[in-house]
């Protein structure tokens, strides 16, 4: 709501340029890399089973350990935000010069991507199993 009421005229109204940028990537992040990639891999986790007439994946525990990697993942991602300096304010694609040293200097950067690492090798791992199930 935030981005919105700050796009609705021209100028920034409620949001610094900073605040608004950080809540431009960790929404990008949240709705793309922590929402919408996870819940579809979790509906294909629970019905590909069911399709191919197994009672279970193939590695139930590895299912276990990749979704406990992305919920600690996604909880470093978001504890960014209680940081000193804010969140992450390059963009959930993380472009290159924006996203180095010099231009983001502080800590919330590196939450941001020390969590999605986190969160992504624990989508691997649940990657790997979905494939070893099937095969």
């Amino acid at each position: 709501m935030a981005v919105r009421a700050e796009l609705a005229r021209p100028g920034m109204q409620f949001l610094s340029a900073e605040q608004y940028n950080q809540s431009f990537t960790m929404h990008g992040t949240i709705m793309l890399l922590l929402f919408a990639t996870p819940t579809f891999a979790g509906f294909a986790n629970a019905i590909m089973p069911l399709q191919i007439g197994s009672p279970d994946v193939a590695f139930p525990r590895l299912n276990m350990l990749s979704y406990w990697l992305f919920l600690l993942g996604g909880l470093i991602v978001l504890s960014s935000f209680f940081t000193t300096q804010g969140a992450a304010d390059f963009g959930w694609i993380a472009y290159t010069p924006l996203s180095g040293g010099e231009r983001t200097p502080y800590v919330g950067g590196d939450m941001w991507i020390m969590g999605l690492a986190l969160a992504g090798f624990g989508t691997i791992l649940g990657a790997v199993n979905f494939i070893s199930t099937i095969i």
